[in-house]
């Protein structure tokens, strides 16, 4: 399998463009897919100034760093997906923070994820939860996957010691809980949608962050509707696989009883599709997208990034 990880970094390593940044196709998702990648290489436990790929991480960080706007968002207006890429740019940043041997790009990173932190504040909506852009852009518009992305940002911040209020993160529990149907099973936002297993994954695995007990009644029937329906009972493939395993990889993570037979089928899945490039393909978003989540889910077991640690 490292050789298998090692030729997926490869192929991420192969598609940076010299600024720094990963984009979809032309121009697309480049402030996410930065982030994305940037963590993928992160989880090999390379830093901005020490390991293999120091320099790549270093341009990355550099590039996001760059893209920080004076009101905070760590992206780009015109992007009408805005808030995934500045929820997974705040993780990533976050990650970084703690290892960061510069001083002066450590001031850098503080300042920007400390605007972040107060650009999430601001955008959230009135239920709780984040649409694809802030709450006054967006028309009070919310939906589950940006939300989960805002949540774990906003978490990982918290935990390297950049202050958020509790009050931000509590709501958008609250938001989610408030998005449970009986079944368990998270739709897709406040007001509707159906259930969605990939949602339902990364929700139990952000609120596994921000320290919800396992034992909560809440988070004990979401887990329960994602044995049945993303694993084991529910391998059928609903759409965004590769997301749902992201998320559901780092709530198996935490429960070691069952992390072991989990990480067996899901290492084959993943491994059984690398292509001959070293990276895997995704018809709906692309392949640096789907390469950056499939390695990091591969280099769980390193534990080097905090926010995925047991």
């Amino acid at each position: 399998m490292d050789e298998s990880v090692a030729r997926g970094l490869e192929f991420l390593v192969r598609e940076q463009r010299r600024q720094g940044y990963w984009e979809v196709g032309s121009g697309n998702y480049r402030i996410a897919m930065t982030a994305l990648s940037g963590i993928a290489l992160a989880s090999e436990g390379s830093t901005t100034t020490r390991g293999k790929y120091a320099r790549n991480i270093s341009r990355s960080v550099d590039y996001l760093l760059d893209a920080s706007q004076p009101n905070g968002l760590i992206g780009f207006p015109d992007d009408y997906h805005y808030t995934y890429g500045h929820g997974f740019s705040m993780l990533f940043l976050s990650q970084i923070y703690g290892e960061e041997e510069d001083l002066e790009r450590r001031r850098n990173i503080k300042r920007v994820l400390e605007h972040a932190v107060k650009f999430s504040a601001a955008a959230q909506t009135s239920k709780g939860g984040w649409g694809y852009v802030s709450a006054k852009d967006g028309q009070d518009f919310d939906e589950g996957s940006t939300c989960i992305t805002q949540v774990q940002g906003l978490r990982a911040c918290r935990n390297a010691g950049i202050v958020v209020p509790g009050e931000i993160i509590e709501r958008a529990r609250k938001y989610i809980y408030d998005c449970m149907e009986p079944s368990g099973g998270i739709r897709y936002s406040f007001a509707g949608g159906g259930e969605r297993p990939p949602i339902t994954a990364a929700a139990v695995a952000v609120l596994f962050n921000a320290g919800s007990s396992e034992q909560a009644p809440e988070l004990k029937k979401m887990m329960e509707y994602c044995t049945a329906n993303v694993w084991p009972n529910g391998q059928q493939d609903y759409g965004h696989w590769h997301y749902m395993h992201y998320y559901y990889a780092q709530v198996m993570y935490r429960q070691p009883e069952q992390w072991s037979k989990y990480s067996t089928w899901v290492e084959g899945e993943i491994l059984s599709k690398q292509t001959p490039q070293g990276g895997w393909e995704d018809s709906s978003i692309g392949s640096v997208y789907v390469t950056a989540m499939n390695t990091t889910i591969l280099q769980l077991n390193k534990g080097y990034l905090p926010i995925y640690q047991r």
